[in-house]
């Protein structure tokens, strides 16, 4: 049993020594969307060039567009467990842990993000789930440069909204 209301384990429910580890992992999570990032906007004009190659470039970027969302989807996961004690379960628990993050927790926690960037992430979401249920020759650059287009504000704005959180878990964690 571990010390959080006594929990297993292999639960990650919120208690005071978890948090610090909240804080790293949004540091982290940070630091690898930006890689992410740089990767899908150097693969980009590549992409968007008709060539015998434009297939590989355009699997380089829906495959980091994919890692985009993954990556923040993971890091909502994780605060959706240790935080809110709130992992929604259903069929459609992909967007209803996106739009939670939009929310404030009523006495736990701030919107970790704006529902705005909610609203925007959602297409990343569905874009995530293209990717991963269609085959990758189907892929149409159009579609996929609308995501491109607002990328690289998007991901300054997320960061700046995660670190905001990070400092409120790291308040959180000195109480």
């Amino acid at each position: 049993m571990n010390q959080c209301f006594g929990q297993s384990s292999a639960t990650e429910w919120n208690c005071e020594h978890h948090l610090p580890g909240t804080v790293r992992r949004i540091h982290d999570s940070a630091s690898d969307l930006d890689r992410v990032v740089k990767r899908t906007l150097r693969a980009w004009p590549y992409a968007k060039e008709t060539s015998e190659n434009q297939d590989v470039y355009l699997d380089s970027v829906a495959l980091n567009l994919h890692g985009f969302y993954s990556g923040l989807e993971r890091l909502f996961e994780m605060i959706a467990r240790r935080l809110d004690h709130l992992l929604p379960s259903s069929e459609v628990w992909h967007c209803e842990l996106l739009f939670q993050m939009g929310r404030e927790i009523q006495g736990v926690r701030p919107a970790v993000i704006s529902q705005d960037h909610a609203d925007r992430l959602d297409e990343f979401r569905r874009f995530r789930h293209l990717v991963r249920n269609v085959y990758t020759m189907n892929l149409v650059p159009d579609r996929m440069s609308k995501l491109i287009s607002v990328l690289p504000d998007l991901r300054s704005q997320l960061r700046a909204e995660l670190m905001v959180f990070a400092e409120f878990t790291k308040d959180l964690a000195a109480q």
